[in-house]
């Protein structure tokens, strides 16, 4: 081969057959790997997950070239990764997206490893990539055995989950760490009647995006430390103002916008803005009901109260975040204290973006925001609406940003 293509072949189209087994009965088996040469360079990782019906696990993958342990950045898979279910299962791996692009692996081998996903996971903003402690992975099992402090069960009737309350208790979490939580995919009913269906689980951030998150990331400095919501920032300032409005026709961004210096910055290039759907289905967090609470049925004032920051109780101004209820996925200040900004430009009050995965309309000067604000009704923070506001120039003290990662 010659091998300043910039692809890769292997000796034999067939890999090993490397597997692993999860405690509870979860496995890997028949893993084979075929690049697509010569008519891609794309490879395909097929596989067969074994489980009860109903069950769902991550998969990792580790990969060696002999005894060489190869680095494949997130960027490069795709596939079947995430919320994978029981059957015949693939995963894309573009080399193209890695460093191996002028190298021939001749003993090209994985390891695929069924996974029980983090639930939450923190992110330190002050270290390298790949440095110890960077990346925390916390499960349920940490967090019952008190070590992060705090936790609920079922904070809201009718929906099953783990919360980490702890998690308001130390100002780290707000300031040089990034904590954010796991979402699977799943299906609702957005602003109560149009049905969508979202096929890819994300993490979603704990809090809304602090001013001193905002400043570590942007200028490299720790010092600033507060604890209020990153507000009055353009949509262009956190995507950019070329590539970054180029949603839904390309994922790309600008590089001096926010959300490229903290995909460089924590390695993950799945960070983003969330979509409307997503940032609904976020917000009622398994509810149907008006608030994320599990039971209003309209506007109920005594309920808002301990949910969020708004005019009635908020005295005109934005609040430190994570010092109301959270809903029932830990997330906390989905509706009031600021708006956050969503990819989708805005589709009018009647074109609520339906379907499968739904990225909103094409074109549209107007970019849909989440959650309303602190000076907003009661009716107005109902987890199902909507709102729009001039973008990529405009600016405004009551809308600011929630990051998710996407799972590839």
């Amino acid at each position: 081969m010659n091998t300043t293509q910039k692809t890769i072949l292997f000796e034999c189209c067939a890999a090993c057959f490397v597997w692993g087994v999860l405690g509870d009965g979860v496995a890997v088996s028949n893993v084979t790997v075929r690049q697509r040469w010569p008519w891609d360079r794309r490879v395909n990782i097929d596989y067969v997950l074994v489980g009860e019906s109903g069950q769902v696990s991550d998969v990792s993958l580790a990969a060696r070239n002999g005894d060489q342990f190869l680095t494949l950045p997130d960027r490069s898979l795709s596939g079947d990764l995430f919320d994978v279910k029981p059957g015949r299962r693939r995963i894309v791996w573009n080399p193209l997206a890695t460093d191996y692009t002028n190298t021939t692996l001749t003993k090209f081998n994985v390891q695929l490893t069924p996974t029980n996903p983090p639930l939450y996971l923190i992110v330190d903003l002050t270290k390298t990539v790949g440095a110890e402690g960077q990346l925390t992975s916390v499960y349920a099992s940490d967090l019952n055995s008190g070590v992060y402090g705090t936790v609920a069960t079922n904070p809201v009737p009718g929906v099953e989950s783990l919360v980490w309350t702890g998690v308001t208790n130390n100002a780290a979490y707000m300031t040089t760490n990034l904590v954010l939580r796991r979402v699977a995919s799943g299906s609702f009913l957005m602003g109560g009647s149009t049905a969508v269906v979202l096929t890819k689980g994300l993490y979603a951030g704990v809090f809304e995006l602090t001013q001193a998150q905002w400043y570590n990331v942007m200028s490299n400095s720790v010092s600033y430390s507060s604890v209020y919501p990153k507000a009055d920032v353009a949509f262009g300032d956190v995507r950019g103002f070329s590539a970054g409005t180029n949603w839904p026709s390309s994922h790309g961004v600008d590089a001096t916008s926010f959300i490229a210096k903290l995909r460089v910055r924590t390695g993950l290039s799945g960070f983003d803005l969330p979509t409307e759907a997503q940032g609904e289905y976020i917000c009622r967090a398994g509810t149907t009901s008006y608030y994320y609470d599990g039971a209003t049925v309209s506007a109920d004032t005594g309920v808002l109260n301990g949910l969020a920051w708004w005019s009635g109780n908020s005295g005109n101004a934005a609040h430190p975040v994570g010092q109301k209820r959270p809903n029932a996925w830990g997330l906390y200040d989905t509706v009031g204290n600021v708006g956050e900004w969503c990819l989708d430009r805005y589709a009018g009050t009647t074109g609520l973006p339906g379907g499968t995965d739904p990225v909103g309309v094409t074109s549209c000067v107007s970019r849909a925001f989440r959650g309303y604000h602190y000076t907003g009704t009661a009716d107005g923070c109902g987890s199902g609406s909507r709102f729009n506001f001039s973008a990529p120039p405009g600016t405004s003290p009551k809308v600011g940003i929630r990051v998710v990662v996407f799972l590839p």
